[in-house]
């Protein structure tokens, strides 16, 4: 099953209205949850770790984009259901006991959000790159500082978070 088919599972097992938006198939990739998964940090749980990326990304694309596996018509319910699946990812990395990973995951939530405030989709963009591969292999040199740069709106924070992004 891929993960994105879990991620559905999941939904509809929640129940309630949330569950009554799950796509008849997902559409799109999930290599973000496939970048966490690949990483030493998630040895042993890789699925769980894709699956709770692929949620809060569901949960970001619910805000800014158009989901993969849920799909409310109603734009005011997506919403609802972006914060439901952004809560859903982090309690459950929150239950494996990551808590440096819940702290990557906020800032990318965070930095994606003023990115997309400021008419910047390659920076959110590239904060997610950043922080899926600092949720399952651990902060790069400069993570931090690219975070920072791209918070303080520094010229070049793009290409400072996509550095700080190993692959896998």
């Amino acid at each position: 099953m891929s993960t994105l088919a879990d991620l559905a599972t999941a939904v509809r097992a929640g129940g309630g209205l949330l569950a009554g938006t799950v796509a008849e198939s997902a559409d799109g990739a999930a290599a973000l949850g496939a970048t966490a998964a690949a990483g030493p940090r998630a040895a042993g749980r890789e699925r769980e770790y894709a699956l709770l990326v692929e949620a809060i990304v569901e949960g970001y694309l619910q805000h800014y984009g158009t989901g993969r596996v849920v799909r409310p018509a109603d734009p005011d319910l997506a919403l609802l259901a972006g914060d439901r699946l952004y809560a859903l990812g982090l309690a459950r990395l929150a239950e494996l006991g990551d808590l440096e990973a819940v702290g990557e995951l906020a800032d990318v939530i965070s930095l994606a959000a003023q990115a997309h405030a400021e008419g910047d989709a390659e920076r959110a963009a590239a904060a997610w790159a950043a922080g899926a591969a600092a949720v399952g292999h651990g902060g790069a040199p400069g993570h931090a500082a690219a975070k920072a740069a791209a918070r303080a709106g520094e010229p070049g924070a793009t290409g400072r978070l996509r550095a700080a992004a190993p692959t896998p």
